[in-house]
């Protein structure tokens, strides 16, 4: 398979890790999470879409902020929601 590319990948100078090891706002729900992911904008850790509330796509909805990282050990990638593009570093 093919890798696609974007320029907002491509623009992440230096890639922000998870400062917090839970996702803040299921936290708030009382809720829990699969995995976490980090907004390579802002550096808010979130949950992926494997988990019920979907907090990580959710903040790029509502912000824009298109790339986003795997807080979990041993795994090291960006996505990019925009351009639809899944790159390992």
């Amino acid at each position: 398979m093919q890798q696609k590319t974007c320029s907002h990948i491509n623009a992440i100078s230096k890639l922000k890790t998870a400062t917090k090891h839970i996702c803040e706002e299921c936290v708030k729900l009382g809720d829990t999470w699969v995995h976490l992911r980090t907004c390579q904008d802002c550096g808010k850790t979130l949950c992926c879409d494997d988990s019920k509330n979907k907090h990580a796509t959710a903040h790029y909805k509502s912000t824009g902020h298109p790339v986003i990282s795997s807080a979990e050990l041993n795994e090291r990638w960006l996505w990019c929601y925009k351009d639809e593009a899944f790159v390992n570093y």
